[in-house]
């Protein structure tokens, strides 16, 4: 790249970057929302922060050429997932990476772990942005960090696949696989947990092609999509460096591993028949805006609102009316009917003693004296000094029931930043710019295991927000137990109007496709802004709201009893990547440690 070009684009994006900052801030003064400013805010500074230092990137003569793959990477793999109807380029997603990482190995004797860094981090960043820039709009520190921070942290695959090609190359391309699973599966299970990138959601727009997941859950896809590109890039590799013309039985291979999952998921799909007895079900949506609106309306006005959407909707036959996230407020886990929004939905229990009423909640849990603290202990203080009361902030599910006791359920997976501080004793500086943000160093209560709402009519698996992105986690709502039957239908209260009318809500409700899929049940999905909807058996969104109106959304929701295989197995393709990977590891450790055989 000529200086002067350079030169060019760095003064046009840093234009970009100063107006849509400019903007951005002018918006928050008026308490209205930025849409999707954060996009060409992040966009621009990061093309600003590669052009300005492009040229440093590194001194090798294809550092443009690598600079130019790398993006292409993130650019394929960003618009092959949700809402980009694209995710066959997910299948060539890696292929330029693959490329800077064979031509940096071909060029060293030695692993350059440090130059192929440089550009995994730009490749991963581009990816990031394109992809989740709308979680600026929760919290601008909160988005800047998603997106900066998990591009480090999907290097650390790449990395360790460079090493171990070096150092073990005839395994190398099965542990790029085994590794990038590993971490998808480190990525679910520890509090700095950011799932949204998992590459078998890519598919979650076309059930389809995904009806195996029955089986395999969305490892299925992940293992489905790395396979792809270590094919396609080994098949395309004498074009690409001897200009020999590509290997035609590997694209042949190449051609028949994409196809054919598709081809049996269509023969699944439309041989798939809804399982239950169908009930019919309504959806709430109450339409607060959640930064300026919903909490600054008088409780009295939204309670009465919230209270004619269901009145005007429901009729005899209705069994389950749902509502969103935290409609409810100020809920005392051990004395829920005490509340007073609570006691204005007793009308609507009074002339339909049939519905059940499912809706989240903000709620709290005062400790006994004699209760130890729990990790989410807040404390209250009198003027003395003296504690005043010990108690949980909670994010939770109540099912009311005329004439039952009201059923309660904890939300125990959190959005790291909005909703827990991962790691708080190590981050333990961070305090001050938790609560400066309106957050709590404590977090929010949890409880074990998943518990289910019940009734004559039906076992409701509650989901509350976040808790549906994850798969395996999300089985346990549908597994029996002893104590308590598996769910025969989820029901998912959201808030999506943090991220306003952008990518990031459409990204949501697509990705509780694959969970109807992995666990063979319908999904009524409420949700405060939108958008709320009903999803079959086989993933298919079979009727939905607008975004941004007031309303409901009635339709029928099949009881299914049955259970999967993913059910009963979870995530079984990932622990097999980690007990692969943690060979690889130490093979690649070991050579390591052996002195190189020299050629005589």
């Amino acid at each position: 790249m000529s200086k002067k070009l350079q030169q060019g684009l760095i003064g046009l994006f840093s234009l970009i970057s100063l107006f849509s900052g400019y903007k951005m801030y002018s918006l928050v003064q008026a308490e209205e929302l930025w849409g999707h400013l954060p996009l060409f805010l992040f966009t621009s500074l990061w093309a600003v922060i590669v052009l300005f230092i492009g040229s440093r990137y590194s001194k090798h003569p294809k550092n443009w050429r690598w600079l130019g793959l790398s993006t292409l990477s993130g650019v394929l793999l960003s618009v092959g997932f949700p809402p980009i109807p694209l995710p066959i380029l997910m299948f060539i997603g890696f292929v330029p990476l693959l490329m800077i990482e064979k031509e940096i190995a071909d060029d060293s004797p030695t692993p350059s772990k440090r130059l192929l860094l440089r550009y995994a981090y730009n490749a991963f960043v581009v990816w990031n942005i394109l992809t989740t820039w709308w979680v600026g709009n929760t919290a601008f520190v909160a988005g800047i960090v998603a997106i900066w921070l998990n591009a480090l942290f999907m290097c650390v695959p790449i990395l360790l696949f460079h090493q171990t090609k070096h150092k073990v190359p005839r395994v190398a391309y099965a542990a790029f696989a085994a590794y990038w699973l590993c971490f998808e599966l480190l990525h679910l299970n520890w509090e700095i947990s950011w799932v949204w990138l998992n590459l078998g959601n890519a598919f979650a727009d076309f059930p389809s092609w995904i009806q195996w997941y029955e089986y395999t859950g969305a490892f299925g896809g992940s293992l489905w999509i790395l396979i792809a590109n270590i094919f396609i890039f080994r098949a395309l590799t004498p074009y690409f460096y001897q200009k020999e013309k590509p290997q035609t039985l590997g694209i042949i291979k190449a051609g028949a591993l994409v196809l054919v999952p598709i081809l049996a998921s269509l023969v699944m799909y439309f041989n798939y028949t809804e399982k239950g007895e169908g009930i019919e079900v309504i959806v709430g949506q109450p339409n607060y805006e959640p930064h300026f609106e919903k909490f600054t309306i008088d409780k009295n006005v939204r309670d009465q609102q919230v209270l004619d959407l269901a009145m005007s909707n429901i009729t005899p036959k209705t069994e389950y009316f749902i509502l969103p996230e935290t409609v409810f407020n100020s809920v005392k886990e051990d004395d829920p009917q005490s509340n007073k929004t609570i006691k204005r939905f007793q009308a609507v229990l009074d002339k339909f003693p049939k519905v059940k009423i499912v809706s989240g909640a903000s709620a709290y849990n005062i400790l006994k004296n004699d209760e130890a603290d729990t990790p989410a202990t807040r404390t209250t203080y009198r003027k003395d000094g003296s504690i005043g009361m010990r108690y949980e902030g909670l994010n939770a599910a109540v099912q009311l029931q005329k004439d039952q006791p009201i059923q309660f359920y904890r939300k125990s997976k959190f959005v790291p930043g909005a909703e827990l501080l991962p790691y708080k004793k190590v981050f333990f500086f961070l305090k001050p710019l938790v609560e400066k943000l309106d957050g709590s160093m404590e977090g929010l209560g949890t409880q074990p295991y998943r518990t289910n709402f019940n009734s004559t009519t039906a076992t409701v698996a509650p989901v509350i927000c976040y808790e549906s992105v994850f798969g395996a986690y999300h089985t346990e709502y549908i597994r029996n137990r002893k104590d308590a039957p598996g769910a025969d239908f989820i029901a998912i209260m959201t808030n999506d109007g943090w991220w306003d009318n952008t990518a990031g809500h459409k990204q949501h409700l697509a990705f509780a496709s694959l969970r109807a899929i992995e666990t063979r049940r319908d999904i009524a999905r409420s949700a405060n802004t939108g958008i709320s909807a009903f999803i079959n058996q086989r993933g298919d969104i079979i009727s939905q709201t607008k975004y941004n109106e007031r309303t409901t959304l009635k339709d029928t929701v099949h009881l299914n009893k049955e259970t999967t295989f993913y059910t009963l197995w979870k995530d079984l393709i990932a622990r097999l990547a980690l007990f692969t990977a943690i060979i690889l590891l130490l093979q690649t450790l070991v050579k390591g440690r052996l002195p190189e055989r020299k050629n005589i």
